[in-house]
């Protein structure tokens, strides 16, 4: 582990060396998020600090991987360089939603043909196990570009990206670091000191955000992470002493936070009549902030409800496939109308008064 921890302190030391750098530039050629209808901030911030995140990431992953393992990684990385210049490109100049489906695409295949990631079978969800070559790459591209784009949706608070991308990039880096996996742990690690600088900046009241180049970059990395987790889980030995039953229903608690976001805001869209695509205030963050929270506060119970799916999983580590992944979406779907009930009575006192 020794390694993995200098890895997270060098890309740290990096990250903190370039943000305030970052966040000067940028307040001098004016590359802001100004605040507005749909923003919860209220001045001016810049929005590049993804920048130092992957720069962070990039040279510390070129410092603590072996030089002979680069060859086996290079196309990892030229696929998160290829989101990184898109979300530059995205903060800098605003693209059109398919040309960085587009680009998300291509990454996505780098990472599909050239590096071999893929979903090579349902790994017994449902009792079925046999995939046609063809249904692995659809739903190796669905996965890659979801998870992506779900990261990207949460990015709306004051460290809630950070937070969340922080505590699922330490399960990964821990569990891959058990099965020995030293070069995805190195990978993992390094992201979360790039982050973890990044959030001494990002925290309430926020100097600086990650914009689309870091949600994106972070995005596709956990979309990597969760694949590669999820077939090489299922394919360790049955009673090797880090392996999980339900290799999908705990890929899923590790990203839980992002999955949920996305599929409430999908089934809240579709029942009020508007397009999924439509921005609004639906997010689960959104929901919290309207019980009286603050950004810190928003942020810390999504923390720790990330930290209790991360935490069931490790407890339920023996539970089946089906068992895990019912019980994910049975919790979910529990908090998330709690949530909705706890709102609809606070609103009500207020409605009366008026």
């Amino acid at each position: 582990m020794a390694i993995q921890l200098a890895a997270a302190t060098t890309s740290f030391v990096i990250a903190f060396l370039i943000v305030p750098v970052i966040i000067k530039y940028s307040l001098q050629k004016n590359l802001v998020d100004i605040p507005g209808r749909r923003k919860i901030h209220k001045k001016v911030t810049p929005s590049m600090g993804g920048i130092a995140i992957f720069i962070g990431f990039f040279s510390s992953s070129l410092i603590w991987i072996d030089i002979q393992s680069w060859s086996t990684i290079k196309f990892i990385m030229v696929a998160l360089s290829v989101i990184f210049f898109i979300g530059v490109r995205d903060d800098l100049v605003p693209l059109r939603w398919m040309i960085k489906l587009m680009g998300q695409i291509m990454a996505a295949s780098l990472l599909i043909f050239l590096f071999d990631l893929r979903i090579k079978s349902f790994y017994g969800v449902f009792g079925i196990y046999e995939m046609p070559d063809v249904v692995s790459y659809v739903l190796t591209y669905f996965t890659i570009i979801v998870i992506t784009n779900s990261f990207n949706l949460i990015d709306g608070l004051d460290g809630l990206a950070g937070t969340i991308a922080t505590l699922s990039l330490i399960a990964f880096g821990v569990w891959f670091f058990l099965i020995d996996d030293f070069i995805f742990s190195i990978l993992s690690f390094s992201m979360v000191g790039a982050i973890f600088a990044f959030l001494i900046f990002n925290w309430e009241p926020s100097e600086v955000f990650m914009g689309d180049t870091g949600a994106l970059v972070i995005g596709m990395m956990l979309a990597m992470l969760t694949i590669r987790f999820i077939d090489l889980n299922y394919n360790l030995p049955e009673h090797y002493p880090y392996r999980f039953n339900a290799s999908i229903g705990t890929a899923a608690c590790f990203i839980i936070i992002p999955l949920v976001d996305t599929l409430r805001i999908v089934l809240l869209r579709l029942l009020k009549g508007q397009s999924p695509f439509k921005p609004d205030k639906s997010h689960i963050h959104h929901a919290i902030m309207r019980l009286g929270m603050t950004h810190s506060q928003t942020t810390l119970v999504l923390g720790g409800a990330q930290i209790l799916y991360i935490s069931l999983a490790l407890v339920f580590h023996n539970f089946s496939e089906r068992y895990i992944l019912t019980g994910v979406i049975v919790l979910s779907f529990v908090l998330s109308v709690t949530l909705d009930r706890l709102i609809l009575g606070k609103l009500a006192p207020k409605e009366l008064e008026d």
